[in-house]
């Protein structure tokens, strides 16, 4: 059995598709590339593809990750191909990597996000950026199945700051740009968790909705202070292994 990793990606409109949404698209996709599926025993089998923590519906995404396993060897890149056509623009399959690691959960631990601010002056943001990270905790309130749940959301926080960008914006209104690296911890700490946090320490209100994109997400590196890319062991192990042929590997007993 082969395992393939892939990277796709939650653009434009696609960004209010919901988790359940692409799981259907991605399996009407499976179908049309008619890719080997493995799937699962039992009275209702199921393709095996794992997800990794997923983007919360209504936020962008150029780094969203899952895992499919095959009953016969495919080249990742080609495969990645024929579903990146198989699937509606905005959601694109931009990476694959055949899995030779274990654990691609656990090296998704901390995500780079941007946040859009419309109807913000930058020197606002500014403001309340630096009022945020001088805080040692900044108490947030969400709404949960189980009732209204409070926690810290500066502790998750490794970095935010504003970030000059004027691209791609009318020059005439004001538009702060953020920069967040937060770690996966739980309670998860989200995108809108700060923005709630931003009014809480500096009364900063965006007159319009954030709009939200993951850069990156992966293992968060302790000396540079980056995100790294889950893939790269994957690659890193291919290199040091010798090319297999995908035919033989397909006839190869399990």
């Amino acid at each position: 059995m082969q395992r393939i990793r892939l990277r796709y990606t939650k653009r434009g409109r696609l960004r209010f598709t919901s988790h359940r949404d692409f799981q259907r698209a991605f399996e009407r996709a499976l179908r049309r590339a008619e890719v080997p599926m493995a799937y699962s025993a039992g009275f209702t089998p199921h393709p095996k593809v794992s997800y990794a923590n997923a983007a919360p519906t209504g936020t962008g995404s150029e780094a969203e990750y899952l895992e499919i396993a095959l009953t016969e060897a495919r080249d990742p890149e080609k495969l990645r191909l024929l579903l990146d056509e198989s699937l509606p623009a905005g959601l694109d399959v931009v990476d694959a990597v055949e899995a030779r690691t274990s654990g691609l959960a656990d090296r998704l631990t901390a995500s780079v996000w941007e946040l859009r601010l419309d109807g913000v002056e930058p020197a606002e943001a500014e403001r309340a950026v630096a009022a945020f990270n001088a805080a040692e905790a900044v108490e947030v309130q969400r709404t949960t199945k189980n009732g209204v749940r409070t926690f810290d959301a500066r502790a998750a926080v490794v970095r935010l700051e504003t970030h000059n960008e004027t691209a791609d914006r009318p020059t005439d209104q004001p538009c702060a740009i953020l920069r967040l690296v937060v770690r996966h911890v739980t309670p998860a700490v989200r995108p809108d968790d700060v923005l709630s946090g931003l009014r809480a320490v500096a009364d900063l209100a965006p007159p319009v909705a954030a709009a939200v994109t993951r850069l990156a997400q992966g293992l968060f590196d302790e000396e540079t202070g980056t995100v790294t890319d889950p893939l790269a062991p994957d690659r890193e192990a291919a290199t040091a292994l010798p090319t297999a042929d995908p035919a033989a590997t397909a006839k190869a007993p399990a």
